[in-house]
């Protein structure tokens, strides 16, 4: 078996088919086979925490992260507080929900500031106090790098080295990394950061996403469907799965396009697009693709 056959399953991020109430993409994914779903603090907030995790429960769908906490980097006291308050929260929403991974997005600049190096200090005290609480709660922080140029505004982490750079005075069970190809790809060192990150143990949530180009407005729905742009996703797999990461993959795409769509077609063409970028045989729960572009979803019965 090859490297990348070794990889954990498909999960499907909540915001790649947001189109989708948490009921329709409950129903899309016991139709097609999918057992795993990453999920995202607002709409799941919306819908009721407990609600949700039952919902999860009922129709035996792993959680594979829960996303997000972060935003660590205010200098302000009160407001230091308050993001160490809702991350506290969103641990406990975790738990309830019953994946054991919090993805962090560290958080940008404050307005004014330009001191990178503080604000990366500021994101380390912070990880002192949440993650012992997160470990309490049988939950593990990971970390998110994201591509420079979300530095100013969104996380001052940039690369994998600086992640695990933040991580390493912390227990691997409290704290880790996530390794996002959206994030990564560009970066010489990645190879290096994922091996080290399996090394450590800290290699807690891998996803998928592809580079292209022209970047949209305001670049955030930039995420382009796999094997759309850019990424060598299987340069990724294989360095992901010799560095032992064997949970679900995880597809998180932001796209305005996608979103206009029908979103069980969506999640069809995620999951048919998943195997052929990792070269994973097409069979297994891909089977039932033709069932969602068929109409077969709209015809299911909502789950309990």
């Amino acid at each position: 078996m090859s490297a990348r056959g070794r990889l954990g399953p498909f999960s499907v991020n909540q915001m790649t088919v947001k189109q989708l109430s948490l009921p329709e993409l409950v129903r899309s994914c016991r139709t097609l086979g999918v057992e795993h779903v990453g999920l995202w603090r607002e709409p799941v907030r919306e819908y009721g925490v407990e609600a949700a995790a039952a919902l999860m429960r009922e129709n035996a769908l792993g959680v594979s992260t829960l996303c997000r906490g972060g935003f660590l980097t205010a200098v302000e006291p009160a407001a230091r507080r308050e993001a160490l308050a809702d991350n506290r929260r969103a641990v406990e929403e975790a738990a309830t929900l019953g994946t054991d991974t919090l993805v962090l997005v560290s958080g940008g600049l404050p307005p004014g500031d330009r001191d990178l190096p503080g604000a990366r200090a500021r994101i380390a005290e912070a990880l002192a106090e949440l993650g012992p609480y997160a470990e309490r709660h049988g939950v593990r922080l990971a970390i998110e790098p994201l591509h420079p140029m979300y530095a100013a505004d969104r996380c001052v982490v940039s690369t994998l080295e600086q992640a695990l750079d933040l991580a390493a005075p912390f227990p691997s069970h409290q704290v880790g990394v996530v390794v996002d190809t959206y994030h990564l790809w560009w970066d010489d060192r990645a190879a290096e950061g994922i091996a080290r990150a399996g090394r450590e143990g800290r290699l807690h949530s891998f996803q998928l996403a592809d580079w292209i180009t022209p970047l949209p407005r305001g670049v955030m729905t930039g995420r382009g469907q796999l094997g759309d742009g850019s990424v060598d996703f299987g340069w990724f797999a294989e360095q992901v799965a010799r560095a032992g990461c064997t949970g679900p993959v995880e597809v998180e795409l932001f796209n305005e396009e996608l979103w206009a769509r029908d979103g069980h077609e969506v999640l069809a063409e995620t999951l048919r697009r998943w195997h052929e970028v990792l070269d994973l045989p097409f069979g297994g729960p891909a089977a039932n693709v033709a069932k969602v572009t068929a109409g077969g979803v709209g015809s299911a019965p909502l789950p309990r």
